[in-house]
């Protein structure tokens, strides 16, 4: 578990509690070594049965949202009920959560057919979701899991993650590689999983295509850590009067708009700007510009005797081992460079080396 700081004050009344599906109380939670909260006095409830689409911009504390109703991350004393318990003292059966770094664990990128994978983690004890969810999600038992896409590889995750019946369902962002038709299938299916079994889920997103209209029972729309719009039903006649709109597209645009201007009004009070770097001193077309801004081995045209007149432009870059660069020696690029870091660390070199010296490098 990741740790921070929470603090929450009093919690509904117990009546509230026994009749919520989800509830969350006063709850502020910053980050380890973070200046600011990533939440800020949040408060919800919801009923069972209900789904939410959670509206904001990256950064909003979506996914911080997210992760403590999972319990994934510990916090010294908040008030997070689900199914009536506390998610960090009594961790609840029946929740499932599903987020974007799945996708990117190692275990599940290893040489492993899609069948095996998925009776290895209990396919076979939930069979009639499992096949229901394979032909939905049109996932191939027979893919190996380190030769398929990223897409097709979410897909294995949604069977994975939501073949075993649940009570209350967290998604965080985790429809972004499906394509339109596969995503639309899936909300189908959720819906009238949720319908049929009271489930209750909580859907945070970025994409608002027009499968996702008819799906929420309730939206909510969090900015800078807070939620200005808490939980509320959907559609809304309030939310159509203000926006002129019965679309989620056009509240969530209207909504993220609201959050860039905020930003931007704070930006002018003091807050970190965002977007280029501009400094009127410096010509942004001129050499010294380059260096100071996009040069991040300044030093090796500073120890240089001559300043180039030219930047050389290469499309392409192969770096050769050391050992096969007998003649370059103190020109190997440092391993811990990233990528980026050997192209400019090579384009230095590249400009101030002699003209037979062998680099081991390869332009085209």
């Amino acid at each position: 578990m990741s740790e921070g700081k929470a603090m929450a004050c009093d919690a509904f009344p117990s009546s509230v509690i026994f009749t919520m599906s989800v509830v969350v109380s006063n709850l502020t939670y910053t980050h380890k070594n973070a200046e600011t909260p990533a939440l800020d006095n949040i408060s919800f409830n919801l009923p069972a049965g209900t789904r939410t689409v959670i509206i904001g911009p990256n950064g909003a504390g979506k996914s911080s949202l997210l992760a403590l109703l999972a319990g994934k991350r510990l916090v010294d004393a908040a008030t997070i009920r689900i199914q009536d318990q506390d998610v960090f003292r009594n961790t609840p059966a029946g929740v499932t959560y599903l987020g974007t770094e799945w996708a990117m664990n190692p275990v599940v990128r290893g040489d492993i057919m899609v069948s095996h994978f998925l009776d290895s983690v209990g396919g076979y004890r939930h069979k009639e979701r499992r096949d229901l969810l394979l032909d939905i999600l049109d996932v191939d038992l027979d893919w190996r899991m380190h030769q398929i896409s990223d897409g097709e590889r979410r897909r294995v995750q949604l069977v994975f993650g939501l073949m075993a019946p649940y009570d209350v369902l967290l998604l965080d962002e985790v429809t972004v590689d499906l394509d339109v038709l596969v995503r639309d299938d899936l909300l189908r299916f959720l819906k009238n999983d949720s319908e049929q079994r009271n489930a209750t889920i909580l859907y945070a997103t970025h994409i608002f295509d027009d499968g996702l209209n008819n799906f929420p029972t309730h939206i909510a729309h969090m900015s800078f850590g807070r939620l200005p719009t808490p939980p509320q039903p959907w559609p809304s006649s309030d939310l159509a009067l203000k926006f002129g709109s019965t679309a989620l597209y056009q509240v969530a645009l209207q909504w993220l708009k609201e959050d860039r201007a905020h930003r931007r009004e704070l930006e002018k009070n003091g807050l970190k700007l965002r977007g280029a770097r501009r400094d009127q001193t410096v010509p942004s077309d001129s050499e010294t510009f380059y260096k100071k801004y996009t040069h991040p081995f300044r030093w090796a045209t500073t120890h240089s005797h001559q300043t180039p007149d030219t930047i050389i432009a290469i499309s392409h870059i192969v770096l050769i081992p050391q050992r096969e660069m007998p003649n370059a020696r103190h020109q190997e690029i440092p391993q811990r460079f990233s990528a980026v870091q050997n192209f400019w660390y090579t384009l230095s070199v590249l400009q101030h080396a002699p003209a037979d010296l062998n680099l081991g490098v390869s332009t085209y």
